[in-house]
């Protein structure tokens, strides 16, 4: 009785897990996983503009998801598109990447993490409904979109339009610091 109950209880969760878990063999058993590299993104953003970013996009969603570091992205678009353009395609993918996490992770999982009943959980949650939009953006820019965290705000109940704005405000230092080394990177680095 009590595990069925449990497993009840649980149940967005395991179904989050296993949708998860088969988009990640999904991309491992395509060969997607292979192409999602600095080199291949690079030529989809060179290749076409509009049909590159959309392409660039949708791998970053799909990156982010399994779990690949946002880096990877933004340094192809920064060799692509350069360092200005590269940070706004960037930019734009990575809220995009964000809202699409939140929409998947919410559907299915709900917000599992106000079930917990740890009081050290039950703090943190009352301060992120005290304060959702500053949270979300001082967490962004120590974290970006570290796929943890997308996974962790999406299950905690924070709205989505806090979610966005928080991501929204919060993502642009962090990115224009990345971007700005990696434009010194490429300073020094003879790459085509």
């Amino acid at each position: 009785m009590a595990l069925s109950f449990s497993l009840a209880r649980y149940r967005r969760l395991i179904m989050l897990v296993v949708i998860l878990a088969l988009v990640l063999i999904t991309v491992e058993l395509s060969g997607l996983r292979e192409q999602m590299s600095v080199s291949f993104l690079r030529a989809q953003l060179e290749a076409n503009p509009v049909s590159g970013f959309i392409a660039f996009v949708v791998v970053f969603v799909i990156g982010n998801l399994i779990q690949l570091p946002g880096w990877i992205f933004l340094a192809a678009a920064i060799l692509a598109l350069g360092t200005v353009m590269g940070g706004l395609a960037t930019y734009v993918a990575a809220c995009i990447s964000c809202l699409a996490t939140y929409v998947l992770v919410r559907g299915l999982g709900g917000s599992a993490l106000r079930d917990i009943q740890n009081p050290f959980a039950r703090q943190i949650l009352a301060r992120l409904d005290s304060h959702p939009i500053r949270s979300v953006a001082l967490l962004r820019l120590l974290f970006q979109t570290m796929p943890a965290l997308n996974y962790t705000l999406s299950l905690s109940g924070v709205k989505l339009r806090h979610y966005m704005m928080g991501t929204v405000i919060g993502l642009p230092v962090p990115l224009l610091l990345y971007c700005l080394f990696f434009d010194r990177i490429l300073l020094l680095l003879p790459i085509d």
